[in-house]
């Protein structure tokens, strides 16, 4: 379960790498950048809620418990 996680987590930060890529060129219409910067903000909350799940396990067992 956490590797499959990982590997999600992983696929997610590969994938804003390439909306990035997009966003940075010039080759992306008006309503394909609003559309992939739609999709990255999802993802970049997917993946802060992951990295938080992963602080949080890391806390307890550490025995830090908020």
């Amino acid at each position: 379960m956490t590797r499959k996680k990982s590997l999600k987590f992983e696929d997610s930060m590969k994938r804003l790498e390439k909306i990035v890529d997009q966003l940075e060129g010039d080759s992306a219409s008006l309503e394909n950048s609003l559309k992939l910067f739609e999709e990255g903000m999802k993802l970049t909350e997917e993946c802060r809620k992951m990295l938080e799940k992963a602080e949080e396990k890391i806390k307890n067992l550490l025995g830090e418990k908020d």
